[in-house]
């Protein structure tokens, strides 16, 4: 079994920042990207930020120059820095992860999300 547990999220006021945090564990063969997504009341849920395990990002215009995605492999971990966070920004952030039990197989997994309120 697989699960995906998000952390560091919370309230902050506009100009803060917060570094959620996403840790994969069980019986994992490999990873092949992680993401990040968010969802706001009353909206579709959204990508924020993608990395490959080679390390190649992608981030929404929306966060760009703000948000950083990173990753360490060893840990099975991916990292959202936030920095100069807007009220636009609140949602709930679901950590998502392509990987495989075994070779050969693949699946999509979720976390449970983490709340992150962007208010003054």
């Amino acid at each position: 079994q697989v699960q995906l547990v998000e952390s560091g999220g919370g309230l902050v006021q506009p100009g803060g920042s917060l570094r959620l945090s996403c840790a994969a564990s069980g019986s994992i063969f490999s990873i092949n990207f992680m993401a990040w997504h968010r969802q706001a009341p009353g909206k579709e849920r959204e990508l924020v930020a993608l990395i490959t395990s080679g390390g190649s990002t992608n981030c929404a215009d929306s966060v760009k120059g703000r948000f950083t995605i990173s990753r360490d492999n060893a840990k099975n971990t991916v990292y959202l820095q936030m920095n100069s966070l807007k009220p636009e920004d609140t949602a709930v952030y679901y950590c998502n992860a392509y990987l495989s039990m075994r070779l050969g197989d693949g699946n999509y997994y979720w976390g449970q999300g983490t709340q992150v309120t962007v208010s003054s």
